[in-house]
Parts: C-alpha cells; sequence; structure tokens
C-alpha cells in the first residue's frame, strides 16, 4: 500500500512517512460494488474499515441512521469494546477501503498515541449518538 494514500486519509495525516509505510504492510485494500454488505449488526467482529472512495449506509435495526464517505472508518467499536457489530454497513455506491484485521488494528493503536486518541474521540461520539437516539 502507498504511503502517500494512506495519507491523504485524515485518520492518517499525522503520521510520519516512516509510520505510514508500517501500516502499508498491514492494511488490505478491498474494492466491492454497490449494496455490498460490508458488516452485520449483531455479528463478531474481525476488522476495522477505512473509506477511500465512495459512500456507505450505516444502519441500526434495518433504518438508515447515517452515510460515511472517504475519510470515514467504523468497526472500532466492535474490536475495541470486543462486542458484537453495533451496525451494519452496506455500500451505497462502488467504494474502495482499506482493511485491518483486529490485531494489526491493535497493534496500530498501541504504536500509535495519537491516531488512538482519534479512534477514541470517534468511538465516544458514535456511542453518545447511539445513547441519544435511544
Amino acid at each position: 500500500m502507498d504511503a502517500k494514500r494512506l495519507e491523504a486519509v485524515g485518520l492518517f495525516a499525522m503520521l510520519s512517512r516512516s509510520e505510514l509505510e508500517r501500516i502499508g504492510r498491514w492494511i488490505d485494500e478491498l474494492d466491492v460494488p454497490a449494496g455490498k454488505e460490508l458488516t452485520r449488526e449483531g455479528a463478531i467482529a474481525h476488522e476495522f474499515f477505512v473509506i477511500e472512495e465512495g459512500e456507505a449506509s450505516v444502519r441500526q435495526e434495518g433504518e438508515e441512521i447515517g452515510t460515511l464517505g472517504p475519510g470515514d472508518f467504523f468497526g472500532e467499536i466492535a474490536l475495541l469494546e470486543d462486542t458484537p457489530r453495533t451496525a451494519t454497513v452496506v455500500a451505497k455506491t462502488p467504494l474502495r477501503f482499506f482493511v485491518l484485521t483486529r490485531r494489526s488494528f491493535r497493534s496500530l493503536l498501541a504504536h500509535q498515541p495519537a491516531l488512538e486518541q482519534k479512534v477514541l474521540a470517534a468511538l465516544e461520539e458514535r456511542v453518545r449518538a447511539t445513547s441519544e437516539s435511544s
């Protein structure tokens, strides 16, 4: 994975070139068509996703609760909390995204405190939004 492409993603913007190159060795890149389900609410989680291109629909209990686009990420809640997926995510358009396995995701956060803070801030915001909508 090219470090320049990772650098263009806001989540990784503050990392050094060598850190981006290390992440590039851990990360996989995937393309899926519109309509492809990426995560299912209630399922066991194994991956963390970062969208590079396209849009995805976020659904809870069958209702759309949001849309994700380039630079957005998802999957962190289930990986950090060791809980089932909290939402279903489906590609609204053709989608290109980066994927980290649970092990790579946790290793990345352990070695990148600034990145961990960004992910935890997003987690806090998502948990707050979910509790307010309940």
